[in-house]
This record gives structure tokens, C-alpha cells and sequence, in this order.
């Protein structure tokens, strides 16, 4: 009878050179690979990393000259301790894959390679789809703008709403994907869930929802790729409302019960900002060179790092000069609380226009392209990281063009 190497894998970390972060593999040893005369030491590194390692300082790991080093805790179940709640996770992902892996050591001699596979698929479709989807969030996109986190996790809802906490992955498949599209295009929004959430709103979610299953494809929780064989909910094309440049003098003339909020809004259509980056804009981000006022700021929601240039008026309507980290629109509040105010403004002003804080932005880049600025420069001024975002804009103006090209109408010809 043929001896069993009794290949035992185990969970280990290995030091990142430059930073405060463990890196995480799994060892097994002994392994016999084909055309190799001597048992190999196999190390499989899982693309994952923890900062909260809990180490005992009882146990010394290894000792230089420079520094010494010591082992890590593990708990009654061999599993490596950490302090956060993410990492705990990920330690656990990673005894999860070391099970894995062991069963096939085990088993190696007792299954073709077919039946591993088809062990390693059976067991990976018992696994939560929604469990999976959550933690590719706090694991793959945690770097990510708050926007895109935050469709994300709507997402997820969504999904939890539609099929419940718990969806394996063996329950998913296109006729379930495409229930799935059907049920976004029919939700309800908000908390009293009496209006459907639009179309554009549905296509993001669904995206979102594609993204996660191309990403289980890729880390072989699907033997075919199931978000390549359904199609996504299109994009309408929304419409872009926007301030004439006489409405806007209008509201200058107009008072409003905020004064932080007309000068911000002012100010945003000078500016084409977007409310979260005037909300915590500070003194030590403006500068004057040379007579012109700019910008310096990352933008909250691209984390893109803008250089802008603006107009005495809009430095004007910043106000008095504060300490450098003073708030240069203190006491703006969020969107939400300042819906009513606004309204009532607007309508102060008589303009009958349905205007959100954020059409002021959309505002300065109409009247920008209809002036003349080309694409590009607006562009760059917008902050977005692709022009076609901008084109939008542009087509508003186009629409202006071919209603001027009426205006003039000649008699008897």
C-alpha cells in the first residue's frame, strides 16, 4: 500500500516590506509535484491582506539584529486573531480556503482530477451569493468614491428585497438575472415606497449587479460567465435643467431665508462645483496669483485632485476671509435639508423651473458651452474623467442652436 504524504496546510502571513500589513497564503507541505524527485513546500498566496493582526508576544517568530518578530494568535479553531471586524472576516475567508485545500490533499489520491473540480464547484454554489456580493464591497471597493459605495449597498438591497438574506449561488442563473432586471424596473423608491426608482437608477443597480457576477465568475464560483449572456437595463438619456443667465440675475435680486445657501448656490453656478465639495471647502484650499483667484481641492466624489480658476464675483460671494481650515460656507447643509428653502426661493424669483441644487452645476456648464468655452476646457472645469459625460451638456446647447436657426423668418419665400 502506498504511504500518504499527509499534507497539512496552513494559514500564514507574511510582512508587507513597506507598510503596516500582513499579506496572507497558504503553506502545504509535504507535496509530491510530477517530475520533482523531493517533496515541495507550496505557497498560495490568496490576494488578501490584514492591518490588525493580534500577535503573542510570548511567541517569538523569528529574531534579527534589527527587530523581532512573533507569532500570531490563533483562536480554539487554528484561526489567526485579529482586532477589526474586516479582518476577522478575512481570516475567516482565508481558513475557508484552507479547508478547502486540505480536503483535496486528503482526498488527492482517492478523486480524479474531474471529481476535485467538481467537489470544489459543488461546495463553492452552497456558498451566500449575497454574503459574497456585501463583502466584495468592504474588500474590493472600499477605496472607492462614497457614491459608488453607496450603489453598491442599494444594490444589495435591492437584491435582498427581491430574493431575500440568503440566495446560494446554485439559485443563480440567467432566468433568475433577468427576474432580477424585471423587479428593479418595477421597485419602489424611498421610505414610504410609493414612487418607482427611474430607469437610470434601475440600469446603475443592475450594472452593479453584473459587476459582482463577472467578479464570482472570476474567482470560479460560476463555471460560465452569466453576466456576458445578459443584456444590461439601457441608460436613458435625462434631461439636463438649467438656469438662463437672466433667471440666474434674477435669484441675485431675490432674497432668500439662507443666505448661506443663495451664496453657495450663486457660487456654484460661477464655479460648476458640486454641493459636497463647497460644503467642506476651506480658506487654505483658494489662493490669488497674479490677480486670479483658483482653487486648489479633491473632489469628494472622483477624489480626483482639481486645480480651478474662478471670478472675482465668486470669490466675492465667499465672503469675509477666515482662518485657513475655516469652513467658507459654514452651516451649508446637506441636499435634504435645504430642498424647502431652496423651492421657496426659486419660486420667489417666479421662475417655474424644477431646480435642485445640483442644476447649478448643469447650469454653469450650459452657459459656459453657449459662450463659447470649448468641451475640453469645460470639461477639465467639471472635474469629470471623460468627456462624453460633458457631451450631455453640449446637446442642450445644440437643441438652443436649431431653435435660433427658426427665429428668423423671412415673408414670400
Amino acid at each position: 500500500m502506498k504511504e500518504l504524504l499527509k499534507t497539512k496546510v496552513t494559514v500564514r502571513l507574511r510582512k508587507s516590506e513597506f507598510r503596516k500589513e500582513w499579506f496572507i497564503y497558504l503553506e502545504s507541505y509535504p507535496v509530491m509535484i510530477p517530475g520533482k524527485d523531493k517533496v515541495q513546500r507550496i505557497r498560495e498566496y490568496l490576494n488578501r491582506s490584514v492591518t490588525t493582526v493580534d500577535f503573542d508576544k510570548k511567541r517569538p517568530a523569528r529574531t534579527t539584529q534589527e527587530s523581532v518578530s512573533f507569532k500570531p494568535k490563533r483562536d480554539d479553531n487554528g484561526i489567526i486573531v485579529c482586532k477589526s471586524e474586516n479582518d476577522r472576516e478575512t481570516m475567516f475567508y482565508a481558513d475557508s480556503m484552507r479547508k478547502l485545500r486540505q480536503r483535496e490533499y486528503d482526498n488527492i489520491e482517492l478523486y480524479s482530477e474531474l471529481d476535485k473540480i467538481q467537489v470544489e464547484q459543488k461546495e463553492k454554489s452552497q456558498e451566500n451569493f449575497v454574503r459574497y456580493f456585501d463583502l466584495l464591497v468592504s474588500k474590493r471597493h472600499r477605496n472607492n468614491s462614497e457614491s459608488i459605495q453607496i450603489n453598491w449597498y442599494r444594490s444589495i438591497e435591492f437584491l435582498k428585497d427581491f430574493g431575500g438574506e440568503k440566495i446560494m449561488f446554485s439559485q443563480i442563473n440567467t432566468k433568475f438575472c433577468e427576474h432580477f432586471k424585471s423587479y428593479l424596473l418595477t421597485a419602489k423608491s424611498g421610505s414610504n415606497k410609493e414612487e418607482n426608482i427611474s430607469q437610470n437608477t434601475a440600469s446603475t443597480y443592475f450594472s452593479v449587479f453584473k459587476a459582482a457576477l463577472k467578479q464570482a465568475f472570476i474567482d470560479g464560483y460560476f463555471t460560465t460567465d452569466i453576466s456576458a449572456k445578459i443584456k444590461a437595463i439601457p441608460h436613458e438619456e435625462s434631461r439636463r435643467e438649467y438656469l438662463t443667465l437672466d433667471e440666474l440675475n434674477t435669484l441675485v435680486e431675490t432674497p432668500c431665508e439662507l443666505e448661506v445657501l443663495k451664496r453657495a448656490a450663486l457660487f456654484s453656478a460661477l464655479t460648476g462645483l458640486r454641493h459636497s465639495d463647497i460644503q467642506k471647502l476651506t480658506w487654505n484650499e483658494i489662493s490669488i496669483e497674479n490677480d486670479q483667484a483658483k482653487i486648489n481641492f479633491t473632489q469628494k466624489k472622483t477624489k480626483g485632485v482639481e486645480y480651478m480658476p474662478m471670478s472675482k464675483q465668486a470669490l466675492q460671494l465667499c465672503g469675509e476671509v477666515g482662518l485657513p481650515n475655516d469652513l467658507i460656507f459654514k452651516n451649508l447643509t446637506n441636499p435634504a435639508w435645504i430642498s424647502r428653502p431652496l423651492k421657496k426661493w426659486i419660486e420667489s424669483a417666479g421662475i417655474t423651473k424644477k431646480i435642485t441644487f445640483h442644476n447649478f452645476r448643469h447650469t454653469f456648464a450650459t452657459l459656459q458651452l453657449s459662450s463659447g468655452t470649448d468641451i475640453y476646457t469645460v470639461s477639465k472645469m467639471l472635474g469629470h474623467t471623460n468627456v462624453k459625460t460633458t457631451q450631455v451638456y453640449a446637446k442642450v446647447v445644440d437643441e438652443k442652436k436649431n431653435k435660433a436657426s427658426t427665429a428668423i423668418h423671412l415673408k414670400n419665400l
